[in-house]
């Protein structure tokens, strides 16, 4: 029964959107989520048991995360006051718009990118005001004035390397946007370590800038969920004043902490899989297939004679999942594959050329 009322009505403009969905199937080869290939070493489990034995179960977390801002901030060189955390970068982002966005605001997004940048903002019942990338998915500045100047954004998005085209945006690009924008600056870097330069480099005390990270990708702990960015000291204060409280639980506090001692392995890790990159671009560039260069842990590329629809789904028929990024702007025929370990890049290949010939 449904009651004399019937059920209670989401907002109008949540009734309309559509969620954001990634599929999730049992295959041998998962390539399709970014993640990490391998897991943390086995190193940091026996170092989080040690911490979570002492942990006080009974008590509520450190609600400002005192000690894990204060080693993210360390591993960047800046003071915890200048470091926000939060339950995975998405979570980061959605503070930010419940922040400075909202009614009667709007946030500006340039496609193709990270299709969460838009979703997030309209939740959080902000505007999106969406501009067009060039032919080779790189900012265009006459677009980005174009589109700033007319819709005066509260806050504008970038993705860099760009999510799901891999390309990194130029130093002076951003450094343009910032100058242009009206608002707040946001650089999405879930993938910053796998790219030649980082946004971090322009981030201050003043600037209305904020560059956001992810331990799920670098730090192998998707699993955990936990992202942060680095901004301002009064734009962290002003997140702190949105957050839930006691939204980061002790285990995740403790697990960011203990990966940030095994810095040397991840970079490894980090140099590892962009040597891979190269050697998996390589290898398409020699198929039917475009690729485009990818500064990140993944490469797009689109199948020439096949549809690529019909590509994704051959390739599962074979156990290997990669992302359809047919439903992004302008991607129409394009899949993106994520940088997985050796072998698992090997039969995807071999999966590839069977699907193609």
């Amino acid at each position: 029964m449904t009651g004399a009322r019937g059920r209670p009505r989401p907002r109008d403009d949540v009734a309309l959107m559509e969620g954001y969905h990634s599929p999730q199937v049992d295959v041998a080869v998962r390539l399709n989520t970014n993640e990490s290939p391998v897991p943390p070493p086995p190193a940091f489990a026996a170092a989080l048991d040690a911490e979570l034995a002492d942990l006080a179960w009974h008590r509520y977390p450190d609600r400002a995360a005192a000690d894990l801002r204060r080693a993210i901030g360390e591993l960047h060189g800046v003071g915890p006051e200048r470091v926000f955390a939060a339950n995975g970068s998405n979570e980061v982002l959605q503070t930010l718009c419940l922040t400075y966005g909202g009614p009667g605001r709007t946030a500006a997004v340039f496609e193709p990118t990270y299709a969460l940048h838009a979703h997030i903002a309209r939740v959080c019942g902000t505007d999106v005001a969406v501009g067009e990338r060039d032919e080779g998915f790189a900012l265009d500045l006459d677009e980005v004035a174009r589109v700033l100047g007319d819709n005066e954004p509260a806050v504008t998005f970038l993705c860099s390397p760009n999510n799901p085209t891999g390309l990194v945006e130029p130093e002076a690009a951003v450094r343009a946007v910032v100058e242009l924008a009206p608002g707040l600056v946001v650089v999405d870097e879930a993938y910053g370590q796998f790219a030649p330069w980082s946004a971090l480099a322009l981030a201050d005390d003043d600037a209305p800038l904020v560059v956001t990270r992810t331990y799920s990708k670098t730090w192998s702990m998707a699993a955990a969920r936990l992202g942060y960015l680095i901004g301002p000291p009064w734009l962290v204060e002003d997140l702190d004043k949105v957050v839930l409280p006691y939204h980061l639980d002790s285990v995740k506090q403790a697990a960011g902490r203990v990966a940030l001692r095994f810095r040397d392995e991840m970079e490894a890790r980090v140099a590892g899989l962009v040597e891979e990159r190269g050697r998996l671009s390589a290898a398409l560039a020699d198929l039917e297939v475009d690729v485009w260069p990818s500064g990140a842990n993944f490469v797009l590329f689109r199948p020439r004679s096949v549809d690529g629809a019909d590509v994704w789904q051959a390739l599962l028929d074979r156990s290997v999942l990669v992302r359809n990024c047919a439903s992004w702007p302008r991607l129409e025929g394009c899949l993106r594959v994520t940088i997985g370990t050796t072998e698992e890049n090997d039969r995807f290949l071999a999966a590839l050329q069977e699907v193609l010939a």
